[in-house]
C-alpha cells in the first residue's frame, strides 16, 4: 500500500527546511529499493529449491514407476508360468488316469484269461506236484515279535 504524505511549506522565517524532508524521502525509496531486491532474492532462491526439490521428486516418483513396471513384468510372468505348469499337471493326470484304466483292463483279461483249475491239473498231472503229507508240515510257535528269521534250511 502506498504511503500518502502532504508537505506544507511556509513562506517567512519561520519556513521548514525542505532540503531535510528531501533526503528522508530519498532515503525511505532507497531502503524499499533494497528490500525489494532482498525480497526478490529470496523469492528466486525459495524458487531454486522448489524446482531442485521438484527434481528429485520427479526422480524418486520415476523410481517408483519403473519399479512398479518390473514387478508387474514379474509377477505376470510367473502367474504365466504357474498357469503353464498346471496346465501340463492336468495333462500329466489324464495320462496317468488312461494308463491305469488300461492296466485294470488288462488285469482283468488276465484273471479272466486265467483258470486255476486249469493251472492246478496241469501242475499235478504234467509237472508232477503232489499235496503235503502231514509228517512234511512244521508248525512254530511265535513270541512278541511279528516277524521269523529263518537262517538256515528246514530238515
Amino acid at each position: 500500500m502506498a504511503e500518502i504524505q502532504t508537505y506544507f511549506f511556509e513562506e517567512g522565517n519561520a519556513a521548514k527546511n525542505i532540503a531535510s524532508v528531501m533526503p528522508d524521502r530519498i532515503e525511505r525509496e532507497r531502503r524499499q529499493r533494497e528490500n525489494e531486491k532482498k525480497r526478490r532474492k529470496q523469492q528466486e532462491r525459495r524458487r531454486a529449491n522448489a524446482m531442485r526439490k521438484n527434481k528429485l521428486y520427479t526422480a524418486y516418483l520415476s523410481g517408483a514407476v519403473i519399479a512398479c513396471c518390473l514387478f508387474f513384468t514379474l509377477y505376470v510372468s510367473i502367474q504365466n508360468d504357474i498357469s503353464t505348469s498346471m496346465k501340463n499337471i492336468s495333462t500329466l493326470e489324464t495320462e496317468i488316469s488312461d494308463l491305469k484304466a488300461s492296466n485294470k483292463a488288462m488285469e482283468a483279461r488276465i484273471n479272466i484269461d486265467s483258470n486255476l483249475q486249469a493251472v492246478k491239473y496241469a501242475a499235478v498231472l504234467n509237472l508232477g506236484m503232489v499235496y503235503a503229507t502231514s509228517d512234511q508240515i512244521v508248525y512254530y510257535d511265535m513270541d512278541d515279535s511279528d516277524y521269523m528269521s529263518q537262517y538256515a534250511d528246514i530238515p
